[in-house]
């Protein structure tokens, strides 16, 4: 049996308090919503197929362009190309048909419309920076 040291300490330390945390968060979301989970999933998924369609726009002095793409990306198959600028935004839909990106990771939002604003908003005027994604 390994030695325990204070990394092996505060390494299991973090993953209790993550899911403390986690089922912390999980229970007001499941009594808040009476339907239960699969009730909020459909809810984000109308946002998620009626989101995805192209946009080309200015946000904040910043010009944000999204696509559906097929094939050849990050992801097998379909997917979606956002750029601010010119440059790639790397996003990604999650499981509950919610958005994230690089830039604002932790922030999920409805479409990928709203993630290009949400990384305007925390670019704060700054260049968007290539992201490698292997």
């Amino acid at each position: 049996m390994p030695e325990l040291t204070r990394r092996r300490a505060l390494g299991a330390a973090a993953v209790l308090a993550v899911g403390a945390g986690a089922q912390t968060l999980a229970a007001p979301a499941a009594s808040a919503n009476p339907n239960g989970p699969a009730a909020s999933r459909g809810s984000m998924a109308g946002h998620h197929h009626g989101g995805t369609e192209a946009f080309d726009e200015v946000f904040q002095g910043r010009r944000i362009e999204g696509r559906p793409v097929t094939g050849g990306g990050h992801h097998h198959g379909a997917g979606y190309a956002v750029f601010v600028d010119g440059a790639e935004l790397h996003v990604m839909s999650n499981a509950d048909g919610s958005w994230i990106s690089v830039v604002s990771h932790y922030s999920p939002v409805p479409t990928p419309r709203d993630a290009a604003r949400a990384a305007v908003v925390e670019l704060q005027g700054a260049p968007l920076v290539p992201f490698a994604a292997n």
